[in-house]
């Protein structure tokens, strides 16, 4: 209610009358312009004024109340005196109450006072203890800084402490190299000067040889010259003593047969004319051979010697561009053999430090999957409650990089470390559907989330059978799950995501267990309407809150107008992945095998669900420690995958989809193989196809290009 005292037009009126009966005014305005009630002793004799009585409401309206008259001035009095014992009274009673509301007010005040100076010291306090909590934190933060910076700087000096003998040692073993290097390049020059000095005495021993062999021809031509000299000079006197001689018994007969002496004479002589010009004519001739016979073999001498002039300098020219040549090829090594050394230095260094890298990796994964639950708890308090997609995603994120997470050791197992059958009987689909498909080479095949490889290594060694090589690719990213991978195929190609898959070929794409792990929002129907399930905290605890956020907007249509408490599940990472998928199938061609659990269609209710050491446990006790994972919408998924282009083969439980493929056959023919092992195989076997093991809850999906063949076990 408003205070109208306030107002500066507002006069008590009750208050104005006890003044004016206290100071004996009559019937009459006062200074105020109000009509006085009382008239005073002297004015006995007066009746009541018949004036109205004028009062002053709150806004300045007046409001007038007629008097009545009163029947004579005694009774005036009397009235005067009573009504002045009783305003006496009233102001007295009015003081009173001002007293009591004084004191009223005086211990309000009091207490407002006191509970402010409460408040103020219950801040001081709540300051007081967030200063020690805020000096404890930075005392923690610096401690643990200091443990930090500790760390790091033993590290550092681990590594620079390895830097060093790596170093030192990268040093030694270049100065061996170069010492070995000198001393083969010694050994080299040597072997070279004593090849130079052998060829040198081996030219100079062939030329002697040749010198020599030059003399003894010249010297027996020139004793042949002499000889046949001789033997011409011997056989001229000859020729002449028979001549003297036939002419001395010619003259001595010249007498007896002078007619037939000249005659003879003449013909002798003409005989011997015709000797001598036939013996010069062939000594000429024979002379002319012999000078044609010694300048040809002179030249021939002179070709030789000039060949073998230009073969020894060749020989050299050639011996001496093969020592360069080899000096060179002996550098070169030299130069092989150091950088050989160099990248096998820097090849062990850095296989040492990826080692490192990966071990700090690791040790940070682990940290950080450990410290995830404070991280939360951390960024909620500052920012208010987080989505559970954002919540899973981080959970897992910090989850697969810090571990192997499959197997007896780990926390859960799938389909292909129960039995080799799942995996043998996939790579039997992929054979048959690329066998369809044209059996081309050019095609990629594609697995998301591969785990250990132990899927893909089944598939692989059924449908490599049928002649089945592709280019294959792994989808994954924790470091820890792409080393064991890398192990078991050497040649992989490793994609954090879709958007890096080669565009060049179709795909056949496999993805066992992959969505499950995929974030989801969960959202609830109240009487305001759909709200997102979030993550908050309750004290120190992560609990699951109510968003304020309306979500109508994303909540299917044929789900709008569910009853209040409705909770329904969805994903748009999955949504993401499957647009990706049938975008490239359409584009490229291809298909996919998509296998994991979940409904047909889109059911109410809570999926959530966390698995560590192979048992579940509460999804928000762990985060970061524990596999979290949720059933797959595959209606939605098939619609997606229709909406970007792709067709839908079929889907089919797991159980139904492994009898078509022959399970049992197969079953039946590794129990005659292994008799003894003929009941695991058929635990095996139960596990993956019964309704109540993985057969029913299991689903798998196929989605392939237009007018791609449709792949067995979806008839």
């Amino acid at each position: 209610m408003a205070d109208n005292t306030a107002d500066r037009d507002w006069v008590d009126c009750n208050v104005l009358r006890a003044d004016e009966a206290a100071s004996g005014d009559g019937i009459g305005e006062n200074a105020s312009g109000v009509i006085s009630a009382f008239a005073g002793p002297e004015d006995d004799a007066k009746a009541w004024s018949p004036a109205p009585l004028k009062l002053i409401e709150p806004d300045g309206s007046v409001t007038e109340i007629p008097l009545e008259p009163a029947p004579a001035s005694l009774k005036a009095q009397q009235a005067a005196a009573e009504e002045a014992a009783r305003l006496g009274a009233e102001e007295q009673a009015r003081l009173e109450a001002e007293a009591q509301a004084k004191r009223e007010a005086e211990e309000k005040a009091k207490r407002e006072a006191e509970e402010k100076a409460r408040l103020e010291a219950e801040a001081e306090e709540k300051k007081r203890k967030e200063a020690e909590e805020k000096a404890r934190r930075e005392a923690e933060a610096k401690a643990k800084k200091e443990a930090e910076e500790k760390r790091k700087a033993e590290e550092k000096a681990k590594r620079e402490a390895e830097a060093k003998a790596k170093k030192e040692a990268e040093e030694k073993a270049k100065a061996e190299a170069e010492e070995r290097a000198r001393k083969e390049a010694e050994e080299q020059a040597r072997l070279k000067a004593e090849a130079e000095e052998k060829a040198r005495r081996e030219a100079e021993e062939k030329a002697r040889l040749a010198a020599e062999a030059k003399a003894k021809k010249e010297a027996e031509e020139k004793a042949k010259r002499e000889a046949e000299a001789k033997a011409k000079k011997e056989a001229e006197e000859k020729a002449k003593r028979e001549a003297e001689a036939k002419a001395k018994k010619e003259a001595e007969e010249k007498a007896k047969r002078e007619a037939e002496a000249k005659a003879k004479k003449e013909a002798e002589e003409k005989a011997k004319r015709e000797a001598e010009a036939k013996a010069k004519k062939e000594a000429e001739e024979k002379a002319k051979r012999e000078a044609e016979a010694k300048a040809k073999k002179e030249a021939e001498e002179k070709a030789k010697r000039e060949a073998e002039a230009k073969a020894k300098k060749e020989a050299e020219e050639k011996a001496k561009a093969e020592a360069a040549a080899k000096a060179a090829e002996e550098k070169k090594a030299k130069e092989a053999a150091e950088a050989a050394a160099k990248a096998e230095a820097e090849k062990l260094a850095a296989e040492k430090a990826a080692e490192q890298a990966a071990i700090d990796e690791k040790a940070d994964a682990v940290e950080k999957a450990q410290n995830l639950g404070e991280t939360f708890r951390r960024l909620i308090r500052e920012t208010g409650p987080i989505s559970l997609a954002h919540y899973m995603a981080e959970s897992n994120a910090r989850y697969y990089a810090s571990r192997d997470p499959l197997g007896e050791e780990g926390d859960f197992i799938t389909a292909p470390e129960v039995s080799q059958m799942f995996g043998e009987l996939i790579g039997l689909w992929i054979a048959d559907l690329w066998v369809k498909m044209g059996s081309s080479d050019n095609i990629h095949l594609v697995e998301l989330g591969p785990g250990r490889g132990t899927l893909m290594t089944d598939i692989m060694r059924t449908a490599a059978r049928y002649g089945f090589d592709p280019k294959l690719h792994f989808v994954e990213t924790s470091m820890e799950l792409r080393k064991i991978q890398r192990a078991a195929f050497p040649t992989v190609t490793f994609h954090h995501d879709l958007s890096t898959l080669p565009e060049d070929r179709p795909l056949l794409i496999v993805a066992n267990e992959f969505f499950d792990a995929l974030p989801i929002h969960q959202l609830t129907r109240s009487a305001q309407g759909w709200h997102e399930r979030m993550v908050g905290l309750d004290d120190d605890r992560l609990v699951f809150v109510a968003g304020d956020k309306p979500m109508d907007n994303v909540v299917p249509p044929s789900w709008k107008n569910a009853s209040q408490g409705t909770m329904i599940e969805t994903s748009p990472a999955a949504t993401s992945v499957m647009a990706e998928i049938a975008t490239r199938l359409t584009n490229q061609g291809g298909a996919a095998l998509i296998i994991d659990y979940g409904s047909f269609e889109l059911r109410a209710g809570s999926t959530l669900q966390a698995l560590k050491d192979h048992k579940k446990v509460d999804p928000l006790n762990h985060p970061g420690l524990a596999d979290l994972t949720a059933h797959v919408d595959f209606e939605l998924l098939g619609q997606v995958a229709e909406k970007n282009g792709a067709e839908v083969m079929g889907l089919q439980m797991q159980g139904e989809w492994l009898y078509q493929m022959g399970i049992d056959t197969r079953t039946e023919a590794l129990q005659r193989k292994n008799p003894a092992e003929a009941d695991k195989i058929q635990r095996q076997r139960n596990r993956l196809v019964e309704d109540g093991e993985m057969g029913a809850l299991f689903k798998v999906l196929g989605v392939c290009g237009r007018r791609w063949p449709i792949g067995h076990g979806f008839e």
